[in-house]
């Protein structure tokens, strides 16, 4: 008997209790991890985005328009990407040029560009990720990898969810979405790691909620 014999002979007996026709299998799949109220939901997001290697902030909503411009201010931005739909109210005590995005901007002009601040749609405590869908508070795809640094808020607790499952329950799968899990970063085969490939080389997030706690930093 030949190699892909035995290879063929092993599918067909994996394969032998299955249904003939297209009838779906049931996977029971959990849905989240672990029992976990609202408060510890939030604070494993936060645990897991400095896993990830992204910096933690955390704000009220009226404490925002001084938390960002305090970020700004620390990094040495002058100019800020702005999607059409962000809340005005959140830049306006920050000292940088907002520069709106516009469908003519060139990834050149982009790339020129020091900081960009946008919303996010939802974010997923057990993987420590952040999901954009093109909204207005966020804007395109590219404004959030070509420039190098991204300023993401978070409204807390309305867009943290535990899981990826109840994640996919409210985003729309026709939408951009995109996933962000910390920086850019990857490796070659020899585990060199380069960030800044495939997006930002600084992600920073804002948990803005009721109340005022320390900054998680990575």
């Amino acid at each position: 008997m030949s190699s892909r014999e035995r290879i063929l002979g092993r599918v067909r007996r994996a394969l032998a209790d299955t249904p003939g026709d297209d009838t779906p299998i049931e996977r029971a799949y959990l849905r989240e991890h672990g029992d976990r109220d609202v408060e510890q939901t939030v604070e494993l997001l936060a645990e897991n985005l400095a896993d990830y290697r992204a910096i933690v902030h955390r704000c009220t909503s009226a404490d925002l328009p001084a938390t960002l411009a305090g970020m700004l201010a620390a990094r040495g931005a002058k100019t800020v990407l702005v999607p059409p739909g962000l809340e005005p109210a959140w830049l306006a005590d920050a000292d940088t040029e907002q520069i709106p995005d516009r469908a003519e901007n060139t990834p050149h002009e982009l790339d020129r560009i020091d900081s960009v601040v946008t919303a996010c749609a939802v974010a997923v405590a057990e993987t420590g990720t952040i999901v954009l869908d093109g909204g207005p508070d966020q804007g395109r795809r590219r404004i959030t990898l070509v420039p190098d640094h991204h300023i993401c808020v978070v409204r807390v607790p309305d867009q943290v969810v535990s899981s990826v499952p109840q994640a996919l329950e409210r985003l729309d799968p026709v939408r951009p979405l995109t996933w962000i899990s910390g920086p850019s970063a990857t490796s070659d085969i020899e585990l060199d790691r380069v960030e800044g490939v495939h997006g930002p080389r600084t992600l920073e997030v804002v948990l803005v909620g009721s109340q005022v706690s320390e900054d998680v930093n990575s």
